[in-house]
């Protein structure tokens, strides 16, 4: 069963409806949650999820929002937390990560934090139980693929094309899957420009994709009621989860 990865931004545009959200997803098809940790600038997000991230601190979002709906949802379903190094940094990575354990969160990722300088947390997400999820991308050479994926936890952070999330940009990803795997047995999931469109394509020779911007398409509709926005999302997630396991 291949598996499906859901990103949605945290406290967007409230706690209550965050949790409700992570919750019917886990019930449509999501194996896993990515709360996404709203900054200031998103550098390898694309224009959807900057502007969520943007509407999720003008209406004032703060990190213990996101302790609070973690400890609502992790309990429930596999949760990840996604943020750019500096919120991490900001709450001091000794104290949050047991504070993360504590709350049932399963790992992190954080896109600008390079391999080389995450190894310097290594033994701290080991302390801990926590995965710190490993990023790799078409431009990575066969010989720091291997260094990177040889110490990769929980799944590897396939980048699907050099670029922002959400375009949906298509090329063939099987030459660089059959690199990844020689080295690994870790589960491989596709992130970056899958929707309900591309997903069955993208995931072909991977164990799963992960899924951001269609799902934040759909809660910047401010046509939709939150109960709509919750039903549109769950709708997308149970057909993106039989899509790539038809």
């Amino acid at each position: 069963m291949k598996k499906l990865v859901a990103y949605i931004t945290s406290g967007y545009p409230d706690k209550a409806f965050s949790i409700d959200l992570a919750l019917a997803l886990g019930e449509n098809g999501v194996d896993t949650l990515e709360f996404g940790v709203p900054f200031s600038d998103p550098v390898a997000d694309g224009p959807l999820i900057e502007k969520a991230n943007h509407k999720a601190l003008e209406l004032g979002f703060k990190f213990s929002d996101l302790l609070e709906i973690s400890k609502a949802v992790a309990p429930k379903v596999d949760t990840l937390w996604m943020g750019y190094f500096n919120s991490f940094y900001q709450q001091d990575m000794k104290k949050l990560l047991p504070l993360a354990k504590e709350i049932g969160v399963n790992g992190l990722i954080i896109p600008d934090l390079p391999h080389e300088e995450a190894l310097l947390y290594k033994k701290l997400f080991q302390e801990n139980s926590l995965a710190n999820i490993s990023f790799v991308a078409p431009t990575d050479s066969e010989e720091r693929i291997k260094e990177v994926v040889t110490q990769s936890q929980k799944f590897i952070y396939m980048v699907a094309y050099t670029g922002i999330t959400g375009s949906g940009k298509a090329e063939d990803l099987q030459p660089f899957l059959t690199d990844i795997k020689k080295y690994t047995q870790t589960p491989v999931y596709v992130g970056f420009g899958v929707n309900e469109k591309t997903a069955k394509e993208k995931v072909k020779g991977a164990d799963g994709v992960i899924v951001g911007s269609a799902f934040i398409d759909i809660l910047l509709q401010e046509e939709l009621s939150l109960s709509q926005k919750i039903t549109q999302c769950s709708t997308l997630a149970a057909r993106i989860k039989e899509k790539i396991n038809s």
